[in-house]
């Protein structure tokens, strides 16, 4: 019996650790899940690409009497800084960049706004393609570039819907549920 209760215990316990190694998830896959969910994917909060659609040129543009930024100046200012991580991530040459912050928040046009909605979707997939042609040890050297960048996006997204809820440009039914 006690050779019976062994044999299950030892059983039991290597079902526990396999499944363990089962659950584990890749670095890849973390990055990928952040990249999409701050791009496309609605989860726990609205992705960009949500905050954005269906503004006119006229309601991207338009900013309070403050220093505050306009939702086209939020969207160029993550194409430039998404574009600078892309490039480098690629071991390319990145756009020159002066140091100065605010010259990032561009602002837009009636024929630009949409460009501008197209360039954000095309950086974004182009940024989740990389990380998803890149080898383990290269995310390992770029973790915290990349975990950030999400996290700069759904900051950003988050002003996006503040000014759209403010202005009472924002649909709750495209939010998440």
């Amino acid at each position: 019996m006690k050779q019976l209760l062994f044999a299950l215990l030892v059983c039991c316990t290597c079902n526990i650790v396999h499944a363990q190694k089962d659950t584990t998830v890749s670095l890849k896959t973390m990055l990928l899940e952040q990249l999409r969910t701050t791009h496309n994917v609605k989860d726990w909060f609205v992705p960009v690409d949500s905050a954005i659609a269906g503004l006119t040129a006229a309601q991207a543009m338009w900013k309070d009497s403050t220093d505050n930024h306009s939702i086209a100046q939020l969207t160029t200012h993550l194409i430039f800084w998404n574009e600078q991580i892309l490039a480098k991530f690629k071991g390319e040459q990145a756009a020159a960049f002066n140091g100065n912050n605010k010259e990032t928040f561009s602002g837009v046009d009636e024929v630009t706004w949409p460009q501008t909605v197209q360039k954000i979707d095309s950086v974004l997939t182009e940024l989740k393609n990389a990380v998803m042609a890149a080898d383990e040890n290269k995310l390992k050297s770029w973790y915290s570039t990349l975990y950030h960048v999400g996290t700069h996006n759904a900051y950003h997204t988050g002003q996006v819907l503040y000014i759209r809820k403010m202005k009472g440009w924002w649909d709750d039914a495209k939010g998440v549920k």
